[in-house]
């Protein structure tokens, strides 16, 4: 088991997880109800993490939340390459046929 991310902002550990999950990658949140022993803990070690089952899967997790990180604010629609349906910015994955936006 691994470490692959933490956050003070329990919101973006879930959308990571989510990531994580929606790429069949075996992963579980530590920590998740840590928050409420802040004073008895200290912050950084009550804050959620997300960790992967298998280690093998490290160097494709890190690619995966490397591009969630650096994702831009965009607010442009795109299109998609394999149905060409026109999906809104906010979608990172096309509504009609499931393609990623990074796969396309």
């Amino acid at each position: 088991m691994k470490k692959v991310y933490t956050h003070n902002d329990r919101f973006m550990v879930f959308q990571v997880k989510q990531l994580l999950d929606d790429k069949g990658i075996d992963c579980f949140i530590k920590n998740e109800f840590a928050i409420g022993a802040v004073g008895e803990l200290s912050a950084v070690d009550a804050a959620p993490e997300v960790w992967i089952v298998d280690e093998e899967w490290l160097p494709k997790v890190e690619q995966f939340i490397r591009r969630f990180e650096d994702q831009p604010e965009s607010s442009e629609s795109w299109l998609c390459k394999t149905c060409n349906e026109l999906n809104e910015p906010n979608f990172e994955v096309c509504w009609k046929c499931g393609t990623d936006i990074y796969d396309n």
